[in-house]
This record gives structure tokens, sequence and C-alpha cells, in this order.
């Protein structure tokens, strides 16, 4: 028996442990959600990458029973909040409250304190009640009356929001959305799965089982930090973030009246934690460029700021990403064993 095994210490998974795993959620989510394979895969892609998740879809798609699925799988504590026009911030944060038999103020700990936190359409409440996510979402702490509290680990935000609204909604401003690793659109079912949804949820709905635990996915989540990201696909990203900012430098000339406001830094870092988070799930202990590009819409798009001039011509933030992608070529990797008693480290060459 080894040191850490006598400690009652678990050592952490292996590349095809970790692949597993995360593999065993996808499966059991399936269990429930038929089809919106793109938006369950994307949701784990988040949660393993640290990052939070933007659903925006049409009601009935399944949306906020993804998210309750995947709390249910991964065996997190998991809190909806349903956003409102009369939320307030100490809603969701919390507040401090005083009690007269105490003469004293004591805190109250609000709904964001869990390791699933479902916002359900973030936008029919205020701003302020929107802002007040920032700090959960990139500190993953609240503060509180000169106190700060730290959330759970892991911990994710996974918000929906229905696009067809006009009325009575409040639009994410570009901090907020910025905020989120990815943003994911979710379509209406094709019709075989319109067929199985029918079959499998008109009577008796199937319910997933837990497969994960916080603490293995807290380590799932440091294993794919450890993912290789060669120096080829690291300029890869940087390139194509740098090609919504600086079109002209990429033959792209044509988008500077299209583009606003290109990519964040955001938006490189989160294209090397969710590209990192996928080569696990496929099995791979390094990043490929595809992961990058097949990766790209969901996490560059709603990042950009389009000029007036192009939304009134019909120009999407997508159809920006297309372009980009098409104009900035990765770079050709070959990956290969290195030769008896070098490293073990796969080497990628142009």
């Amino acid at each position: 028996m080894s040191d850490s095994a006598a400690r009652g210490e678990t050592e952490p998974p292996s590349n095809a442990e970790a692949t597993a795993l995360a593999r065993a959620a996808l499966r059991e989510v399936g269990r429930v959600i038929v089809g919106q394979d793109h938006m369950v895969e994307r949701t784990l892609v988040a949660l393993v990458a640290k990052g939070h998740c933007l659903l925006e879809g049409v009601p009935g798609v399944a949306k906020t029973l993804a998210v309750s699925t995947l709390a249910t799988v991964t065996g997190g504590t998991f809190n909806r909040i349903q956003f409102t026009p009369d939320l307030v911030p100490s809603d969701i944060v919390g507040t401090r409250i005083f009690h007269p038999s105490s003469e004293r103020f004591d805190t109250e700990l609000g709904p964001v304190f869990a390791n699933f936190v479902l916002a359900d359409e973030i936008n029919r409440a205020p701003a302020k009640v929107q802002s007040s996510l920032l700090e959960v979402m990139a500190e993953k702490q609240v503060s509180l009356g000169g106190h700060t509290h730290a959330l759970p680990e892991p911990f994710i935000v996974i918000a929906t929001q229905n696009p067809i609204e006009s009325e009575g909604v409040y639009p994410l401003p570009e901090a907020q959305r910025d905020r989120f690793l990815m943003k994911v659109t979710v379509p209406h079912p094709r019709g075989h799965e319109e067929m199985e949804i029918l079959r499998r949820m008109s009577t008796d709905p199937p319910r997933a089982e837990r497969v994960l635990d916080p603490v293995t996915l807290s380590e799932l989540q440091a294993h794919a930090e450890q993912v290789q990201l060669h120096q080829l696909v690291a300029d890869y990203i940087v390139r194509l973030v740098m090609a919504t900012r600086e079109p002209e430098a990429y033959g792209l000339g044509d988008l500077r009246r299209v583009i606003e406001i290109g990519a964040s830094p955001r938006a490189t870092l989160g294209l090397a934690a969710s590209a990192r988070a996928l080569a696990v799930i496929r099995g791979r202990d390094y990043v490929l460029p595809d992961d990058i590009r097949y990766l790209a819409r969901d996490v560059m798009a709603h990042r950009l700021v389009l000029t007036f001039d192009a939304l009134a011509d019909g120009f999407t933030t997508g159809h920006v990403i297309d372009r980009v992608l098409g104009a900035v070529a990765p770079p050709h990797v070959i990956w290969e064993d290195p030769p008896a008693g070098d490293s073990d480290t796969l080497v990628p060459q142009r």
C-alpha cells in the first residue's frame, strides 16, 4: 500500500480515467436529455474548464432540465434562481439582518452559495441585479458587510435566456456577457428526436444517477489544466483573437466597418481552457487546432460588439467568427512519439 493510500489520500486520475469519468457523465445526462448533444457537451466543457455558460434558446428546449440533470450527475449542490423584474441584489448574494434580541447583525447568505447556480431567464432582471453576479462569476466570492465569503468549489453559473422576447427584458451588457466562458445557442429538436422525447418523457420520465462527486470533479478540473497546449496552438488562439481587433492585418479589411469592439483577453484564456477540457473528454492529453476551431463560435462570438451599420445589414457575430476562421490558417500539427530515451511528451511539428 502506498503512503498516500495509507493516509486516505486519492491519486489524481490518469488521462484514461478522466476521460472515462467525463464520458460517463455525458452518457448519464443523455439518459434524460434527448438530443441537444451540443448543449450538453458544451456545458460539461464549461464545467471542467472552470467557466460559466450562457444558454440561449426558445422555451421548452430542455435548458433548465439539462442543467439540473448535470448537477445531479456530478453530485454538487444546486440552486435555481428565477430572475424577475422585482428582484434585488440581496435576493441573490445575501444580506445582513439586524436581530433586536441580540442587538447585532447576522449575515444571511444568498442562493448563489451552491456548486451549480442556474440563473433562469437572466435577462428578465434589471441591470443592478445582473451586475450582482459580476464578482460572483469573476472572483467566486461575495462581499457583504466588509467581509468576503468564498463560494463552494467547484462552482459554475449557468444562465438561460429567451431570444424571442422583446418586452420586459434587459439585455445583458458587454461586461456581463464577457464573464461567460461560452454562449451556446440551443435549437429546437429534430423530428426523430421529438418522437423520442414523446416516447421517453410522456410517462415515467427517466432520472439521472450520480456518477461524480465534487471532489472527483475538482480532480477532473485539475487534470484538464495539465493538458498540453503547444506553442503553435497557443499562437493560433492569439491570431484568431487578434483578427477580431485588427482585421486588416489578416486580410479582413472589410470587417473594420462591421466590428466595433473585438474579442477580449478572456476569449484567449477561454479558448485555451475550454480546448483543454474538450481534449480530456475526447481522450487526449494535448490540444489540437481542430479543438480551437470547434469551440471558437461558442467562446468568441458573444464577446464581439458589432457596429450599428453591420446590425442593420443583418450581420451576426457568428458570421464574423466564420470569416475569421476562414482567413486565419491553423498550424499543421503532426503528433509523433519522441525517440527512445527522450521525454514522453508528444512533440508537435509544423
